[in-house]
Protein backbone atom coordinates (compact mmCIF):
# COMPACT_ATOMS: atom_id res chain seq x y z
CA UNK A 1 0.00 0.00 0.00
CA UNK A 2 2.88 2.30 0.85
CA UNK A 3 4.39 2.01 -3.06
CA UNK A 4 1.25 2.60 -3.86
CA UNK A 5 0.66 5.38 -1.73
CA UNK A 6 4.20 6.85 -3.06
CA UNK A 7 3.33 5.78 -6.81
CA UNK A 8 0.09 7.85 -6.20
CA UNK A 9 1.59 10.77 -5.65
CA UNK A 10 4.08 10.83 -8.37
CA UNK A 11 1.27 10.16 -10.93
CA UNK A 12 -1.88 11.57 -9.92
CA UNK A 13 -3.25 11.03 -13.11
CA UNK A 14 -2.79 7.33 -13.30
CA UNK A 15 -3.91 7.39 -9.74
CA UNK A 16 -7.17 8.80 -10.82
CA UNK A 17 -7.07 6.45 -13.31
CA UNK A 18 -6.83 3.29 -11.18
CA UNK A 19 -9.10 4.37 -8.65
CA UNK A 20 -12.13 4.13 -11.30
CA UNK A 21 -10.91 1.44 -12.27
CA UNK A 22 -10.70 -0.31 -8.38
CA UNK A 23 -14.32 1.27 -7.88
CA UNK A 24 -15.43 -0.19 -11.08
CA UNK A 25 -14.00 -3.81 -10.15
CA UNK A 26 -15.40 -3.76 -6.64
CA UNK A 27 -18.75 -2.52 -8.01
CA UNK A 28 -18.67 -5.20 -10.12
CA UNK A 29 -17.39 -8.09 -7.14
CA UNK A 30 -19.75 -6.84 -4.58
CA UNK A 31 -22.56 -9.03 -4.94
CA UNK A 32 -26.21 -7.98 -3.21
CA UNK A 33 -25.20 -10.71 -0.37
CA UNK A 34 -22.88 -10.02 1.82
CA UNK A 35 -22.37 -13.33 3.25
CA UNK A 36 -21.83 -15.22 0.41
CA UNK A 37 -19.28 -12.71 -0.95
CA UNK A 38 -17.31 -14.31 2.49
CA UNK A 39 -18.14 -17.62 1.76
CA UNK A 40 -17.33 -17.93 -1.81
CA UNK A 41 -13.30 -17.15 -1.50
CA UNK A 42 -13.05 -20.33 1.05
CA UNK A 43 -15.52 -22.74 -0.94
CA UNK A 44 -13.31 -21.86 -4.12
CA UNK A 45 -9.60 -22.53 -1.99
CA UNK A 46 -10.87 -25.94 -0.67
CA UNK A 47 -12.18 -27.27 -3.98
CA UNK A 48 -9.12 -26.25 -5.66
CA UNK A 49 -6.69 -27.67 -2.43
CA UNK A 50 -8.72 -31.47 -2.91
CA UNK A 51 -7.88 -30.98 -7.02
CA UNK A 52 -4.62 -30.28 -6.17
CA UNK A 53 -4.32 -33.13 -3.22
CA UNK A 54 -5.85 -35.52 -6.26
CA UNK A 55 -3.66 -34.55 -9.11
CA UNK A 56 -0.45 -35.11 -6.67
CA UNK A 57 -1.81 -38.87 -5.52
CA UNK A 58 -2.47 -39.69 -9.72
CA UNK A 59 1.13 -37.93 -10.26
CA UNK A 60 2.95 -40.25 -7.03
CA UNK A 61 0.51 -43.60 -8.22
CA UNK A 62 1.84 -43.21 -12.18
CA UNK A 63 5.56 -42.48 -11.06
CA UNK A 64 4.70 -45.80 -9.22
CA UNK A 65 3.37 -47.73 -12.25
CA UNK A 66 6.63 -46.18 -14.33
CA UNK A 67 9.03 -47.68 -11.73
CA UNK A 68 7.08 -51.50 -11.77
CA UNK A 69 7.22 -51.05 -15.32
CA UNK A 70 10.84 -50.34 -15.64
CA UNK A 71 11.47 -53.27 -13.03
CA UNK A 72 9.82 -55.88 -15.29
CA UNK A 73 11.50 -54.62 -18.52
CA UNK A 74 14.73 -55.41 -16.30
CA UNK A 75 13.32 -58.99 -15.00
CA UNK A 76 12.22 -59.71 -18.73
CA UNK A 77 15.54 -59.67 -20.50
CA UNK A 78 17.22 -60.77 -17.13
CA UNK A 79 15.30 -64.05 -17.88
CA UNK A 80 15.61 -63.73 -21.68
CA UNK A 81 19.10 -63.99 -21.00
CA UNK A 82 19.18 -66.52 -18.70
CA UNK A 83 17.32 -68.86 -20.64
CA UNK A 84 19.28 -68.85 -23.63
CA UNK A 85 22.23 -70.14 -21.60
CA UNK A 86 20.29 -72.80 -20.21
CA UNK A 87 18.42 -74.37 -22.90
CA UNK A 88 16.15 -77.39 -21.59
CA UNK A 89 16.34 -80.61 -23.03
CA UNK A 90 13.02 -81.83 -25.24
CA UNK A 91 12.31 -85.39 -25.26
CA UNK A 92 9.99 -86.52 -28.30
CA UNK A 93 9.06 -90.57 -29.13
CA UNK A 94 7.86 -91.49 -32.92
CA UNK A 95 6.24 -94.85 -33.20
CA UNK A 96 7.36 -96.95 -35.99
CA UNK A 97 6.65 -100.74 -37.35
CA UNK A 98 9.97 -101.33 -38.45
CA UNK A 99 13.20 -100.31 -37.67
CA UNK A 100 16.14 -100.01 -39.78
CA UNK A 101 18.14 -103.35 -38.98
CA UNK A 102 20.83 -102.26 -36.81
CA UNK A 103 24.38 -104.03 -36.95
CA UNK A 104 25.83 -106.12 -33.83
CA UNK A 105 29.24 -106.87 -34.02
CA UNK A 106 30.88 -109.24 -32.02
CA UNK A 107 34.55 -110.11 -30.45
CA UNK A 108 34.19 -113.81 -30.01
CA UNK A 109 38.16 -114.26 -29.91
CA UNK A 110 38.84 -118.26 -30.09
CA UNK A 111 34.93 -119.09 -29.31
CA UNK A 112 32.96 -120.01 -32.80
CA UNK A 113 29.66 -119.47 -34.12
CA UNK A 114 27.01 -122.24 -34.01
CA UNK A 115 23.82 -121.37 -34.85
CA UNK A 116 22.13 -117.96 -35.54
CA UNK A 117 17.94 -117.85 -35.90
CA UNK A 118 15.15 -115.22 -36.33
CA UNK A 119 12.44 -116.20 -34.41
CA UNK A 120 9.08 -114.40 -33.95
CA UNK A 121 6.61 -113.32 -31.20
CA UNK A 122 9.46 -114.24 -28.26
CA UNK A 123 9.12 -117.90 -29.41
CA UNK A 124 12.53 -119.92 -29.02
CA UNK A 125 12.27 -123.56 -29.32
CA UNK A 126 14.53 -125.86 -27.57
CA UNK A 127 17.96 -126.49 -28.71
CA UNK A 128 18.23 -130.73 -30.37
CA UNK A 129 22.00 -130.51 -30.11
CA UNK A 130 23.13 -127.74 -27.68
CA UNK A 131 27.49 -127.96 -28.49
CA UNK A 132 26.71 -128.90 -32.08
CA UNK A 133 26.93 -126.59 -35.04
CA UNK A 134 23.48 -125.69 -36.49
CA UNK A 135 21.91 -123.50 -38.79
CA UNK A 136 23.35 -120.15 -39.43
CA UNK A 137 19.98 -118.08 -41.05
CA UNK A 138 21.40 -114.75 -40.05
CA UNK A 139 23.39 -112.49 -42.85
CA UNK A 140 26.49 -112.15 -41.65
CA UNK A 141 29.84 -110.62 -42.33
CA UNK A 142 33.68 -110.89 -40.91
CA UNK A 143 36.47 -107.91 -41.06
CA UNK A 144 39.60 -107.46 -39.76
CA UNK A 145 40.77 -104.33 -39.01
CA UNK A 146 43.59 -102.28 -36.55
CA UNK A 147 42.37 -101.19 -33.08
CA UNK A 148 41.35 -97.11 -32.71
CA UNK A 149 42.67 -97.03 -29.49
CA UNK A 150 46.62 -98.33 -30.30
CA UNK A 151 46.37 -98.65 -33.72
CA UNK A 152 49.36 -101.70 -33.87
CA UNK A 153 46.53 -104.93 -32.39
CA UNK A 154 44.55 -105.85 -34.73
CA UNK A 155 41.16 -107.12 -33.80
CA UNK A 156 38.82 -109.55 -35.75
CA UNK A 157 34.54 -108.81 -35.86
CA UNK A 158 31.83 -110.67 -36.25
CA UNK A 159 29.30 -108.57 -37.97
CA UNK A 160 25.61 -109.96 -37.58
CA UNK A 161 22.13 -108.45 -38.93
CA UNK A 162 19.72 -107.39 -35.74
CA UNK A 163 16.11 -107.94 -36.14
CA UNK A 164 13.70 -105.16 -37.70
CA UNK A 165 9.83 -106.07 -37.45
CA UNK A 166 9.17 -105.01 -33.73
CA UNK A 167 5.52 -105.44 -34.36
CA UNK A 168 6.11 -109.36 -34.88
CA UNK A 169 8.41 -109.16 -31.76
CA UNK A 170 11.77 -110.59 -34.20
CA UNK A 171 14.32 -111.53 -32.67
CA UNK A 172 17.81 -112.99 -32.86
CA UNK A 173 18.97 -115.83 -31.26
CA UNK A 174 22.79 -117.00 -31.64
CA UNK A 175 25.04 -120.07 -29.86
CA UNK A 176 28.82 -119.39 -29.09
CA UNK A 177 31.26 -122.29 -28.39
CA UNK A 178 34.52 -121.91 -26.81
CA UNK A 179 36.51 -125.39 -26.65
CA UNK A 180 38.78 -123.99 -23.82
CA UNK A 181 39.89 -120.85 -21.93
CA UNK A 182 42.86 -119.89 -19.67
CA UNK A 183 40.68 -117.72 -17.59
CA UNK A 184 38.49 -118.22 -14.61
CA UNK A 185 35.57 -116.15 -15.99
CA UNK A 186 34.61 -116.30 -20.24
CA UNK A 187 32.52 -113.96 -21.68
CA UNK A 188 32.28 -112.28 -25.67
CA UNK A 189 32.46 -108.66 -26.04
CA UNK A 190 29.97 -107.02 -28.61
CA UNK A 191 28.74 -103.38 -29.75
CA UNK A 192 25.85 -102.60 -31.70
CA UNK A 193 25.59 -99.93 -33.99
CA UNK A 194 22.64 -97.80 -35.73
CA UNK A 195 22.46 -99.48 -39.40
CA UNK A 196 23.74 -102.67 -40.58
CA UNK A 197 22.81 -101.72 -44.25
CA UNK A 198 25.66 -98.66 -43.80
CA UNK A 199 28.43 -101.12 -42.85
CA UNK A 200 27.21 -103.07 -46.02
CA UNK A 201 27.40 -100.52 -48.57
CA UNK A 202 30.40 -98.49 -46.93
CA UNK A 203 33.90 -98.65 -49.14
CA UNK A 204 35.80 -99.15 -46.45
CA UNK A 205 34.56 -101.37 -43.92
CA UNK A 206 37.53 -101.50 -41.66
CA UNK A 207 37.30 -97.67 -41.21
CA UNK A 208 33.57 -97.58 -40.76
CA UNK A 209 34.40 -100.23 -37.37
CA UNK A 210 37.05 -98.15 -36.24
CA UNK A 211 34.52 -95.12 -35.94
CA UNK A 212 31.87 -97.73 -34.56
CA UNK A 213 34.01 -98.54 -32.00
CA UNK A 214 35.32 -94.80 -31.04
CA UNK A 215 31.55 -93.73 -30.68
CA UNK A 216 29.73 -96.80 -29.27
CA UNK A 217 30.10 -98.19 -26.26
CA UNK A 218 30.61 -102.08 -25.72
CA UNK A 219 29.10 -104.89 -23.65
CA UNK A 220 29.31 -108.07 -22.81
CA UNK A 221 27.54 -111.26 -21.94
CA UNK A 222 28.86 -114.25 -20.20
CA UNK A 223 29.34 -118.13 -20.98
CA UNK A 224 26.94 -120.91 -19.40
CA UNK A 225 23.56 -118.18 -19.35
CA UNK A 226 21.05 -117.04 -21.25
CA UNK A 227 21.51 -113.70 -22.04
CA UNK A 228 18.53 -111.56 -23.13
CA UNK A 229 18.96 -108.09 -24.44
CA UNK A 230 15.92 -105.31 -25.15
CA UNK A 231 16.93 -102.55 -27.27
CA UNK A 232 15.54 -98.84 -27.60
CA UNK A 233 17.07 -96.44 -30.00
CA UNK A 234 17.89 -92.99 -29.13
CA UNK A 235 18.80 -90.39 -31.31
CA UNK A 236 19.69 -86.87 -30.45
CA UNK A 237 20.22 -84.08 -32.24
CA UNK A 238 23.10 -81.32 -31.63
CA UNK A 239 23.37 -77.53 -31.55
CA UNK A 240 25.15 -77.91 -35.09
CA UNK A 241 22.51 -79.46 -36.75
CA UNK A 242 24.07 -83.31 -36.67
CA UNK A 243 22.34 -86.40 -35.25
CA UNK A 244 24.15 -88.79 -32.90
CA UNK A 245 22.52 -92.36 -32.45
CA UNK A 246 22.93 -94.39 -29.22
CA UNK A 247 21.51 -97.94 -27.69
CA UNK A 248 19.73 -98.52 -24.22
CA UNK A 249 19.50 -102.07 -23.22
CA UNK A 250 17.84 -103.74 -20.73
CA UNK A 251 19.72 -106.93 -19.82
CA UNK A 252 18.19 -109.79 -18.53
CA UNK A 253 20.26 -112.86 -17.33
CA UNK A 254 19.18 -116.47 -17.09
CA UNK A 255 21.37 -119.84 -16.09
CA UNK A 256 21.57 -122.37 -18.74
CA UNK A 257 21.01 -126.46 -17.34
CA UNK A 258 23.39 -128.03 -19.53
CA UNK A 259 21.92 -130.88 -19.81
CA UNK A 260 24.56 -132.94 -22.35
CA UNK A 261 25.61 -136.64 -21.08
CA UNK A 262 29.22 -136.36 -20.30
CA UNK A 263 30.42 -133.07 -18.28
CA UNK A 264 32.44 -131.00 -20.69
CA UNK A 265 34.98 -128.52 -20.68
CA UNK A 266 34.00 -126.50 -23.13
CA UNK A 267 31.73 -123.15 -22.64
CA UNK A 268 28.71 -122.55 -24.82
CA UNK A 269 27.07 -118.92 -25.06
CA UNK A 270 23.78 -117.66 -25.77
CA UNK A 271 22.23 -114.51 -26.24
CA UNK A 272 18.95 -113.17 -27.71
CA UNK A 273 18.89 -109.33 -29.63
CA UNK A 274 15.22 -107.67 -29.39
CA UNK A 275 13.31 -104.50 -29.64
CA UNK A 276 12.21 -103.43 -26.06
CA UNK A 277 9.50 -101.19 -27.90
CA UNK A 278 8.31 -99.39 -31.06
CA UNK A 279 9.07 -96.19 -30.31
CA UNK A 280 12.49 -93.96 -31.30
CA UNK A 281 13.41 -91.28 -28.66
CA UNK A 282 14.50 -88.40 -30.25
CA UNK A 283 16.31 -85.56 -27.31
CA UNK A 284 17.66 -82.17 -28.63
CA UNK A 285 17.73 -78.63 -26.51
CA UNK A 286 15.74 -75.95 -26.95
CA UNK A 287 15.56 -72.56 -25.94
CA UNK A 288 11.95 -72.07 -24.43
CA UNK A 289 12.64 -68.13 -24.46
CA UNK A 290 10.68 -66.70 -27.03
CA UNK A 291 11.87 -63.58 -28.63
CA UNK A 292 9.06 -62.43 -30.43
CA UNK A 293 7.02 -62.55 -26.96
CA UNK A 294 9.45 -60.45 -25.24
CA UNK A 295 9.73 -58.19 -27.86
CA UNK A 296 5.40 -57.77 -27.64
CA UNK A 297 5.58 -57.34 -23.97
CA UNK A 298 8.48 -55.13 -23.88
CA UNK A 299 6.20 -52.98 -26.69
CA UNK A 300 3.85 -53.07 -24.19
CA UNK A 301 5.67 -51.97 -21.18
CA UNK A 302 7.37 -48.91 -22.88
CA UNK A 303 3.89 -47.79 -24.52
CA UNK A 304 2.73 -47.62 -20.61
CA UNK A 305 5.44 -46.01 -19.82
CA UNK A 306 5.12 -43.15 -22.70
CA UNK A 307 1.43 -43.13 -21.41
CA UNK A 308 2.56 -42.79 -17.64
CA UNK A 309 4.46 -40.05 -18.55
CA UNK A 310 2.49 -37.88 -20.99
CA UNK A 311 -0.15 -38.20 -17.63
CA UNK A 312 2.37 -37.31 -15.57
CA UNK A 313 3.61 -34.46 -18.02
CA UNK A 314 -0.03 -33.07 -18.65
CA UNK A 315 -0.81 -33.35 -14.43
CA UNK A 316 1.77 -30.97 -14.01
CA UNK A 317 0.86 -28.77 -16.38
CA UNK A 318 -2.38 -28.85 -15.03
CA UNK A 319 -1.04 -28.06 -11.58
CA UNK A 320 0.94 -25.47 -12.86
CA UNK A 321 -2.24 -23.83 -14.71
CA UNK A 322 -4.32 -23.82 -11.74
CA UNK A 323 -1.70 -22.18 -9.46
CA UNK A 324 -1.55 -19.47 -11.81
CA UNK A 325 -5.28 -19.15 -11.75
CA UNK A 326 -5.04 -18.88 -7.76
CA UNK A 327 -2.46 -16.52 -7.97
CA UNK A 328 -4.15 -14.36 -10.59
CA UNK A 329 -7.35 -14.44 -8.46
CA UNK A 330 -5.08 -13.30 -4.98
CA UNK A 331 -3.97 -10.47 -6.82
CA UNK A 332 -7.16 -9.53 -8.11
CA UNK A 333 -8.42 -9.68 -4.70
CA UNK A 334 -5.64 -7.71 -3.51
CA UNK A 335 -6.01 -5.13 -6.23
CA UNK A 336 -9.93 -4.39 -5.38
CA UNK A 337 -8.58 -4.15 -1.51
CA UNK A 338 -6.33 -1.62 -2.10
Amino acid sequence: LSEDVERASENPTEEREGEMEVHEDSSSVILPDGEMGTTTPSLRFSKTCLKNVFSVILLFIYLLLMAVAVFLVYQTISDFREKLKHPVMSVTYKEVSLYDAPGIAFYPGKARLLSCKHHYYDHIPPLINPGQPGDIECTTQRINYTDPFTNQTMKYALVVQGPRDVKKRELVFLQFHLNETDQDFSAIDYLLFSSFQEFVSSPEKAKFMKDCESSYSSWKFSGGFRTWVKMSLVKTKEEDGSETVEFKQETSVVNYIDQRTKPRSDQLFFVVFEWKDPFIQTVQDIITANPWNMIALLCGIFLALFKAADFAKLSVKWMIKIRRRHLKRTRQVTNHIS
